[in-house]
């Protein structure tokens, strides 16, 4: 299935904000929907029962049988179908070389506003990712899958700085993208001082602390900072790190991947649920 980036949302307009039931305020567009383009991947999304598709868009004077079934597909499922120009759609699309004329808006149940999250403390998540300069789509992608699996209650994704939920994000979530629970913010550092502020300390995993991920108390409420493997994390996110967390390692292994580093931390908090050995 070819994607593009969350955040072209068919329905944004200048201006223009949609209210979500369950959450405060108004929310962007690019805080609910992941935008796909292709042919095959509109027509996979509208045959796809588990997933809510929005809108179509098709370019004008676009016609023949898989566009046809396209529209047809869509009028099934009751999802509007908007024509407009090609420029159009490619702007929508955000990749004109493989957009072949077709996007769709396909909604993200899970994808909402950090600040929306954290609004009410009684029901804000307990355990949460960080991203911070992770531009590798595999392993946002991978991050994704694994924090959706071992239950973890929000991946923050910044807006800027962190791959986009383009082809290779989803592909490397095998799809869970779609369902995963992505709190949408700008930067990292805008993320970490919202944390910071609402009691959360902020946990940054580091190959060389002495802290082990199986010993350190996390308490109620923790985050856990994944930055960069070439850079490390940004300036504006340290200075809210409360801690720094290490995997233990053995047979002369330095560090690992980042995804797969962030797996073992997934994996640990869900341990300590099961286990009843979670403070939260």
């Amino acid at each position: 299935m070819i994607l593009t980036h969350v955040g072209a949302a068919i329905g944004e307009l200048p201006a223009a904000h949609v209210t979500l039931v369950g959450v405060s305020g108004e929310v962007s567009p690019r805080d609910r929907f992941v935008t796909i383009y292709g042919r095959k991947p509109v027509l996979e999304a509208l045959n796809d029962y588990d997933l809510r598709v929005d809108k179509v868009v098709i370019a004008e004077g676009l016609g023949g049988a898989m566009i046809n079934e396209i529209a047809e597909a869509a009028a099934d499922r009751a999802v509007r179908v908007q024509r407009a120009s090609a420029h159009r759609v490619k702007v929508l699309a955000g990749n004109g070389r493989h957009d072949q004329g077709v996007v769709a808006d396909v909604v993200a149940p899970r994808m909402r506003p950090l600040t929306d999250a954290l609004a009410d403390r009684a029901t804000a998540p307990h355990k949460l990712l960080l991203l911070d300069g992770l531009t590798t789509p595999a392993n946002v992608g991978m991050i994704l899958r694994t924090a959706t699996a071992a239950g973890i209650d929000g991946v923050v994704l910044p807006h800027r700085g962190v791959a986009t939920v383009d082809p290779l994000v989803v592909k490397a979530s095998a799809g869970i993208a779609f369902h995963a629970p992505m709190l949408r913010t700008s930067t990292a550092g805008e993320a970490a001082e919202s944390l910071t502020e609402a009691g959360y300390p902020l946990f940054a995993l580091d190959a060389d602390s002495e802290e082990s991920i199986f010993d350190i108390d996390f308490g109620t409420r923790a985050v856990f900072v994944l930055g960069s493997e070439t850079s490390g994390l940004s300036d504006e996110v340290q200075k809210c790190v409360s801690s720094t967390i290490a995997v233990p390692m053995h047979g002369g292994v330095e560090s690992l991947n980042v995804a797969t580093a962030a797996a073992a931390v997934c994996f640990e908090v869900l341990r300590r649920r099961e286990t009843g050995k979670d403070s939260s």
